[in-house]
């Protein structure tokens, strides 16, 4: 079991670069596949980037490919997400997430993920 603690967030101008950091408590945390979601006023939550157990395999939604960038460091027990060129539709609350598994590909989906932080807002002005 592992509790998730996000930080980092804030408000930036359109263009500009947040780094989020999800710190872990518990000494299993390079053996959980580790994801990012966000959700936006009135709309469902929705997945943003994963990476695996290793931080060899990553993978991104369409929308953010080439502007972010999901990260870990597992003796830190920490994964990161630097956010690049943002757009004021990356507006949200910023989840981070994760489940036990050391296979080597993450998981979109929502209900794959069992443990979640507490979110944190990123607000980018136009």
């Amino acid at each position: 079991q592992i509790q998730l603690v996000e930080s980092g967030g804030g408000l930036v101008q359109a263009g500009g670069s947040l780094r989020l950091s999800c710190a872990a408590s518990g000494r299993t945390f390079g053996n959980y596949c580790m994801g990012w979601f966000r959700q936006a006023p009135g709309k469902e939550r929705e997945f943003v980037a994963a990476i695996n157990w290793s931080g060899g395999n990553a993978i991104y939604t369409d929308s953010v490919k080439g502007r972010f960038t999901i990260s870990r460091d597992n003796a830190k027990n920490t994964v990161y997400l630097q956010m690049n060129s943002l757009k004021p539709e990356d507006t949200a609350v910023y989840y981070c997430a994760g489940y036990y598994s050391t296979g080597s590909r993450p998981k979109p989906w929502r209900d794959q993920y069992d443990y979640w932080g507490q979110g944190n807002q990123v607000t980018v002005s136009s």
